[in-house]
């Protein structure tokens, strides 16, 4: 994303016709813990993504 500064990142997936679904996510400083379940659901979800673009 423009403007935005550094740390800022954002993911367009085409959807639809000519629909996006985007995510934006924030690099932020200092120790944030992401609980496991969390880290779980985000790699199957990853995982299913990559094998839906297949």
């Amino acid at each position: 994303m423009h403007g935005m500064g550094t740390g800022v990142f954002e993911i367009a997936l085409p959807f639809k016709g000519d629909a996006f679904r985007v995510v934006c996510a924030v690099q932020l400083a200092g120790d944030i813990k992401t609980p496991k379940r969390e880290v779980d659901l985000i790699k199957d979800r990853l995982k299913r993504l990559k094998e839906m673009v297949q």
